[in-house]
């Protein structure tokens, strides 16, 4: 369903899950209805049936009225480290772009997952064309990363870990 509506799906088992949701806006959303808008726009989505190893990618733009678009992209394209060892998984999410606000210079360490365990980790960012002459961009990146076997509505529950590194953007 490249470039489709988010739509749920049945319950079924996977092996592992990954969300990776991106959320976009201006000043023009800093408040009033449009940040009412923002911050109802949801973290979690269930877990479409795909082929692994794919990462499930949502955008939602201020332009849109940030209306949840997906797709999908390879794991090596999504900013986050993986690794699995030992019955875990590692997670780490890279920092990008590096030039955003706020400076991240401590970071929380990986997170190793169980088998059925699930993670979210948001990250924010602020900044400004290259040459300074538009408004400030803000995005938050949400990850969803489940270590199977999991139900394709994990995502709509408790994470078992939450991290969150976001972080002042004035």
């Amino acid at each position: 369903m490249t470039g489709s509506r988010t739509a749920s799906s049945p319950a079924h088992p996977a092996r592992n899950a990954w969300w990776w949701i991106r959320t976009s806006w201006t000043k023009q959303s800093l408040g009033g209805e449009a940040a009412t808008r923002r911050n109802a726009a949801p973290v979690g989505f269930t877990v479409p049936h795909a082929p692994p190893p794919v990462a499930h990618v949502v955008h939602m733009h201020e332009r849109d009225g940030f209306d949840p678009y997906d797709s999908q992209e390879d794991l090596r394209k999504v900013d986050v480290q993986l690794s699995e060892a030992d019955g875990r998984l590692r997670i780490l999410p890279r920092v990008q772009p590096l030039f955003a606000i706020p400076p991240r210079p401590r970071r929380p360490p990986a997170v190793r997952l169980a088998p059925g365990q699930w993670v979210r980790w948001q990250l924010n960012y602020r900044f400004s064309s290259a040459l300074g002459t538009r408004g400030w961009t803000y995005w938050l990146d949400t990850f969803n990363i489940a270590y199977g076997p999991v139900r394709d509505d994990v995502f709509l529950s408790t994470p078992t870990v939450f991290i969150d590194e976001r972080g002042p953007l004035r």
